[in-house]
């Protein structure tokens, strides 16, 4: 245990590598967080040792044809790479892989983009992610900065996407709610040599109302065990700081303990890694989303307290090994 500098919180398991698997860079007035940041939050504490960045529809080009436009933030996330593997800005290799963004309804046309983005990022772009939630509750969507339209996941061309990604060998992260994730199960079982990465441990919504929250969790957890039984399905635990979880940290005055956040994260992180088991889970900061809730250091002494009783070698695979074998990544 380390002591944080200038405060009397502390670092849980300072020495443990971590690779954050889920984090985003984007200039946007309502929600800032650059470079600079990302830095100063890995510099905290814990050993962040690399980060894959994640597309957050941000650095498109406003010009050429529109499949085309997001490789300009493919091109943004390599150059971010680039700086930080000169060592100038400290040890943490951040953006040493990339998932960008594709709209998969363009279908074939998709694989153009991918090949651009293959050349401009050889040595890191490792996925795509097309987020396609759905939800009926209109407050779900004031926490969204970019709603999925509706009917994405059933589009007539998005499986020829797909098969882009597949042919070569990239990752599909997606991003659905808790309901949907049937729907991930039988493009699953479509495509078993792809790869499919559920962020956020499937996005729970509704857990405000206490009359429902039991029926939520109920059917969440169905859910990702009939998910689970996919091999080719990895799943990220974090992403529990969103609002739209239904938490309420967002609405305090104070900041959470690290104490307070596991102990309300802990049955869906928990859940998750018994149901995908300590080889298909991988953690995440999904910063700067989760900043709504808590801040960097405090969400990882969340995410290691939830799991301290695990050996040594899971904590390598839930924090580290897993990420890096996913996404390639050698440090």
């Amino acid at each position: 245990m380390q002591t944080y500098p200038g405060s009397i919180r502390t670092i849980l398991e300072p020495d443990l590598p971590i690779i954050d698997s889920h984090h985003h860079l984007r200039d946007r007035r309502d929600s800032y967080y650059m470079f600079d940041d990302y830095v100063q939050d890995v510099q905290r504490g814990h050993n962040i040792v690399a980060s894959v960045y994640v597309e957050c529809m941000t650095m498109h080009r406003l010009d050429g044809p529109e499949v085309l436009r997001p490789i300009g933030e493919i091109e943004f996330a390599n150059g971010v790479a680039a700086v930080s593997a000169a060592g100038k800005y400290g040890p943490c290799r951040i953006a040493a892989a990339i998932v960008g963004y594709a709209d998969l309804r363009h279908g074939d046309a998709v694989g153009e983009l991918l090949d651009r983005g293959l050349a401009a990022a050889p040595d890191r772009l490792r996925g795509i992610r097309q987020c396609t939630m759905e939800e009926s509750d209109p407050e779900v969507w004031r926490y969204v900065p970019h709603p999925s339209p509706a009917g994405i996941l059933s589009h007539p061309q998005f499986r020829s996407g797909l098969k882009q990604l597949a042919s070569r060998n990239l990752v599909f992260d997606t991003a659905v709610f808790y309901r949907q994730l049937p729907d991930i199960a039988r493009i699953a079982d479509e495509f078993p040599s792809l790869t499919i990465v559920l962020n956020h441990v499937g996005q729970a919504t509704g857990l405000t109302d206490p009359n429902r929250a039991a029926e939520v969790f109920a059917i969440w957890r169905q859910n990702m065990s009939d998910l689970a039984q996919r091999p080719n399905v990895i799943c990220k635990v974090g992403g529990m700081g969103q609002p739209y979880f239904g938490f309420g940290f967002e609405l305090r005055d104070k900041l959470p303990t690290y104490l307070e956040l596991a102990s309300v994260w802990r049955p869906w992180a928990e859940t998750a890694i018994e149901i995908f088991g300590m080889e298909r889970c991988m953690m995440e900061s999904n910063f700067p989303a989760d900043r709504r809730s808590c801040d960097f250091v405090t969400l990882w002494n969340a995410l290691k307290h939830i799991v301290t009783s695990a050996s040594r070698s899971d904590k390598n695979a839930l924090f580290h090994d897993n990420a890096a074998r996913v996404y390639r990544i050698s440090i």
